[in-house]
């Protein structure tokens, strides 16, 4: 457990090697890569957590939305708690966005990140972002009327994601929606959220960090979709190559053996 202002974050050490911190999506917690992290252990000492306002991380306030900016705040203080030394990065999703923040705020503390689809819509122009501010705000208006039931189609739909395709991986961990799962998704929805629609993120400051910024996408993405614009976004503000990686959105969990093997190529090209 590492302490902070507000909370405890509980967190999990795995493997030995170059330390990685994985920074989740959505409603993931310390857990979620159970099916990826036996792909990785042998190469990397592994750093997984649980994001404050989730599972074993709760807030002494429930009911305060904790910016991204403080998210990038935990994340400092767990990397702090167990390595002086620079550490590599994939961020998906909401975790890319933290993992930016991340570079900016603490640049020496992240050597490379891989920032798998960042939902940042600072990083677009005035129109998109403003429209997929919206699209976020309009799926809390779902959940708040009908609860996650609700929200879960429109979810899907704005990050690409098509519930009625069976694609992934033989053999993958069930990962059934519990009570603890359902408590994140509210968490998640509710506050997150509303961190990403009021996010702070300065995209003219990624291009002075000292940390190597690795955009990447889900092979299966829908280019229409506002994650995959983000990160091509990131890409042009960094002038630098996009990375596609097995599956959609949720590629780490649906494509755990594909995305590991993708992973480990990208993170030693950008270390050699």
């Amino acid at each position: 457990m590492s302490s902070t202002a507000s909370t405890a974050l509980h967190y999990q050490l795995r493997g030995s090697g170059p330390l990685l911190l994985i920074a989740q999506s959505g409603e993931g917690d310390a857990d979620r890569t159970v099916d990826l992290l036996p792909h990785l252990t042998d190469a990397f000492t592994v750093l997984t957590y649980d994001r404050r306002g989730l599972s074993r991380s709760r807030l002494e306030e429930p009911g305060r939305t904790t910016s991204l900016a403080e998210h990038a705040e935990d994340a400092h203080r767990v990397l702090a708690a167990v390595t002086r030394e620079p550490a590599l990065m994939l961020g998906c999703s909401l975790g890319a966005v933290i993992g930016l923040h991340l570079a900016v705020r603490h640049p020496g503390q992240i050597s490379t990140l891989v920032a798998h689809e960042p939902v940042a819509p600072r990083l677009l122009p005035p129109g998109p972002r403003a429209g997929h501010e919206a699209e976020l705000a309009g799926i809390q208006a779902l959940y708040r009327e009908g609860g996650l039931d609700a929200a879960f189609p429109e979810m899907a739909r704005v990050l690409g994601i098509d519930p009625s395709r069976a694609d992934g991986e033989a053999g993958l961990t069930p990962q059934p929606l519990d009570d603890r799962r359902r408590a994140n998704f509210r968490y998640f929805i509710e506050h997150d959220f509303s961190a990403i629609i009021e996010d702070t993120l300065d995209p003219d400051a990624l291009a002075g960090t000292p940390t190597r910024i690795i955009p990447a996408l889900g092979e299966t993405t829908p280019p229409t979709v506002f994650d995959h614009q983000c990160a091509t976004a990131l890409a042009g503000l960094l002038d630098t190559e996009i990375r596609r990686f097995p599956g959609g959105h949720n590629g780490n969990t649906s494509h755990p053996r594909a995305y590991a093997a993708r992973l480990r190529a990208v993170l030693a090209a950008a270390t050699a």
